[in-house]
Parts: structure tokens; C-alpha cells; sequence
């Protein structure tokens, strides 16, 4: 990046990438290296964020994306001859004559180029999926990127009560199921609970109240002191509660069909909270999965910066997790609460703003790498990796749980992705300059979006 000083971390890499050609070159090959810029992406948009006196994408927008697109260009090469200056110094062999760079129209156009081999192998589709979401830069983010900065923080941790409202025991309507959360901005979202289908629940009088209890077994230990404290009235499986309903702790989301009943899924376990699991679809991996198969969709009550909407009158304009305290007062003062503490734990912050991240369904652009794991695999292991661990632990690792990959940024300066989409639905996707005049009737000369928009 041309929009900062070179520090060690530059030095570290450029070292290691000037050994293998120059090593080669010595056994007597010609091995062209270029100079290469990068000069898209969050680095140089937060630059000219911080320039232009923008905050957010809305922003951005109203004082008009061709006017940041140019700071962006203005910006991105600020220190080109203090870089020149190092490398030089640092006796890296490179050619800085002939350097090449990412905002340039023949490389933009040789990403277009890549994106429709995919795209016509059938390897490029959308979807909503969930994703880290950085709300201060407005875009998702790659796991990659998410997995970067991991910080310690404090969240509260809340169990609630939702009391039973459909259940083949009759003697059990009216009591309450047990949930735990440690997001409690989530609940305004919440469209189920989920089990597990092979742990033993117990349905509990509390003998201090005479209030009855569903929650795991496993975990009756953490929500009462003594074996006194507590008579179990009936033992189920997680299967048994299939279908169960309940009365929703908010009324955002009333009205939702197949809504606020227990599901069945192998991913909840009794290692922390109740056994039973609040589902937001649009807020969590398992939640967004179990969801789907239960045909509920992923209701999001955020805005793009991850403020509560009109939806939700009350927190409207709020950043969601600042939500927490006065939705935990809410649930209190309605009596729905029925334990509060404090959860120390590692979380995932944003590396470029240094804020936690959001994990949200997010509609984007993906290329399809699950179904080919096994060829990536095997691939790999064709290659003399230095050190060895590297390619069969790190990267080999990454390879055997890769992930279809998440290629698109809701910003403004980068390579669009050249697809058009009609009213109906038909896509046409462009990979080159050539097909695109030919398409547009005009010359084109920039593949920049505030160009391409026109």
C-alpha cells in the first residue's frame, strides 16, 4: 500500500519474496518482477474518509461517490518515493520503472477477465449468508480478515424466561423455558429456541417461587445452589419438546409464520447457559441454518451501521450492542429476566477501525470452492512448502474447512463487479472493455464505479 511508510512487517515479506526469483535468476532463468501498488480497498477509503470529514457510507453518497472515488485516486500513491527509497536500500531486486497498479485499466480489466471464467464455469453465485460485518466501514468482511484482531471483552450474559404457550403436557403451559444469551440486542430478533435432540431436559419447581422451569439437565447445577432448591416435576429428551410453542419476548417479529416454537438440532450442547438456544436467523451461522430449515427467514432489525430501524421504535437509531443495557432493563421491569452477569471472552474487532465486529446475513457475491476441497487438498500437497508445516498444518488446514469465498465489498473505491442485472432477474456478466462498448456503444476508459454508473 503506497498510503502509509514502510515498517518491518514490509521489510519482513519483501525479503522473503526477493530470495526466490533472485535465487533462481543466480541458476541462470530470467524472472521478471514488477513492483506492484495496491491501491484499492478500506486503507485508502478511511484515508479519504478522514480527508473528505465523511462518517458512513450515507455519507459518502450525498456528497457524491465521484468526488471520494477522486480523493481515493489523489491519495493512494502518497509515499511511492519513500517506498523506492527503502526497497532500494533493503537491496531488494525490482523493477520500479515498470511498476504496475491495482487502479490501472488493464489490471481492472484482467480481473474482469478472471470473474467471467468463473462466472462461466457456474462458480459465481449470491446469496444471503452470515457474515463479519464491520459496521464502521459498512461492508462484510472475509473470515480471513474477521480471524485478524481478537480482543478480550466483557458482554453480558442474561437468562430469560418464555413462558409455554402450546405443549402436549397440559400442566406444563403457562411455565417457562429457560434461554441464555450473551447478545442480548439479538432478542428483539428472536423467532425460535432451539434443543438438542438427545439431551435430557427437566421440567423444575422452584422452591422458592413454586415456578416451573425448562431447561437441560446438565445445567441445573449452575441456576441452583442446592438439590433442595428445586423438585423436578418431568424428565423429557430434546426431541420431546419438538414443536413446543411459545410466547415471544417482543412483538417486532409477531405475525411471522412457523415462528416462536423449539426446534431440534445437534449443534446445542450443556457446556454453558441453559441447554436451549435462542435463534435469530439473521444474527449467527447455527441460527441462520437451523432457520432455514424451519422456512423462517433472517428478519434484520439493523441498518447498514448496525443501528436498530424504525422497526424497532424503541432502540431506532441506536448502535445495536449500546441497546443491550436498555433492553436487559426492559426484560427486568417486564419480569422476564431471570439471571444477570458478566461474560469474559475473546471476540473478533474489526483490524482497520478496531471495532467489534457483527455477524450478520449479508447478501453477496461468492465463488464456489466447498465442492472442489478434496482437488485443493491434493493439489497442495504437490508443492515443496518451506517450512513443510506451513503447507500441511496452516494452509493445508484452511484448504480442508475452505469455505465458499465471499469476493464482494459494499464500498466504492475497487473493482466492480461487472454484472448487470435486469428488473426480471437475467444476469449478464462483462469481461472485458471490448464487450462492454460493444454493449454501451461507448468508449470506455475508466472501470471505476462512479464512471460505470453513468
Amino acid at each position: 500500500f503506497a498510503t502509509g511508510l514502510p515498517h518491518y512487517g514490509h521489510l519482513l515479506a519483501g525479503t522473503i519474496k526477493d530470495i526466490v526469483p533472485r535465487y533462481q535468476t543466480m541458476r541462470g532463468h530470467y524472472v521478471e518482477r514488477r513492483f506492484g501498488w495496491d491501491c484499492h480497498g478500506l486503507p485508502i477509503e478511511a484515508l479519504a474518509q478522514e480527508q473528505l470529514g465523511l462518517s458512513g457510507t450515507g455519507a459518502i453518497r450525498e456528497r457524491g461517490v465521484d468526488v471520494f472515488n477522486e480523493t481515493c485516486r489523489s491519495l493512494v500513491l502518497r509515499y511511492v518515493a519513500e517506498w523506492r527509497k527503502t526497497v532500494t536500500r533493503m537491496g531488494r531486486w525490482v523493477d520500479f520503472d515498470r511498476d504496475y497498479k491495482t487502479m490501472d485499466l488493464p489490471y481492472m480489466e484482467t480481473i474482469w477477465w478472471v470473474f467471467k471464467q468463473l462466472w462461466d464455469k457456474g462458480r459465481v453465485y449470491k446469496s444471503y449468508r452470515i457474515m463479519p460485518y464491520s459496521w464502521k466501514l459498512t461492508t462484510p468482511l472475509s473470515n480471513f480478515e474477521a480471524g485478524n484482531n481478537y480482543q478480550e471483552v466483557q458482554d453480558p450474559a442474561i437468562t430469560v424466561r418464555l413462558r409455554i404457550t402450546r405443549s402436549p403436557q397440559p400442566g406444563l403451559v403457562g411455565a417457562s423455558f429457560l434461554i441464555w444469551t450473551t447478545t442480548p440486542w439479538t432478542l428483539p430478533a428472536n423467532l425460535a429456541i432451539c434443543v438438542g435432540p438427545d439431551i435430557a431436559y427437566v421440567a423444575v419447581r422452584d422452591a422458592r417461587s413454586g415456578e416451573v422451569f425448562v431447561l437441560a439437565e446438565a445445567r441445573l447445577a449452575a441456576y441452583f445452589k442446592k438439590p433442595e432448591d428445586y423438585t423436578v416435576v418431568q424428565v423429557f429428551k430434546g426431541r420431546d419438546l419438538q414443536g413446543w410453542a411459545y410466547e415471544p419476548l417482543f412483538t417486532y417479529c409477531a405475525g411471522q409464520p412457523h415462528a416462536f416454537q423449539v426446534l431440534v438440532d445437534g449443534f446445542v450442547s450443556t457446556t454453558d447457559g441453559t441447554g436451549i438456544v435462542h435463534i435469530a436467523p439473521a444474527y449467527g451461522e447455527d441460527d441462520f441454518r437451523v432457520g432455514q430449515a424451519a422456512g423462517l427467514p433472517p428478519v434484520d432489525l439493523l441498518d447498514e451501521n448496525a443501528a436498530f430501524t424504525a422497526r424497532v421504535p424503541e432502540y431506532a437509531g441506536q448502535f445495536c450492542k449500546d441497546a443491550d443495557k436498555a433492553i436487559i432493563r426492559r426484560l427486568k421491569d417486564e419480569g422476564k429476566l431471570v439471571h444477570q452477569s458478566t461474560l469474559v471472552h475473546s471476540y473478533p474487532f474489526c483490524e482497520r477501525t478496531d471495532t467489534p465486529l457483527i455477524y450478520r446475513a449479508i447478501e453477496a457475491w461468492y465463488v464456489k470452492v466447498e465442492d472442489i476441497r478434496e482437488k485443493l487438498v491434493a493439489n497442495n500437497a504437490t508443492v515443496h512448502w518451506m517450512p513443510e508445516a506451513i503447507g500441511e498444518k496452516r494452509f493445508g488446514n484452511w484448504l480442508r474447512e475452505a469455505k465458499d469465498w465471499n469476493i464482494s465489498r459494499n464500498r466504492f473505491w475497487g473493482s466492480c463487479i461487472p454484472v448487470w442485472v435486469a428488473p426480471d432477474g437475467e444476469a449478464l456478466c462483462v469481461g472485458s472493455i471490448a464487450e462492454l462498448e460493444a454493449l454501451s456503444g461507448q468508449k470506455v476508459t475508466d472501470l471505476h464505479k462512479h464512471v460505470l454508473d453513468k
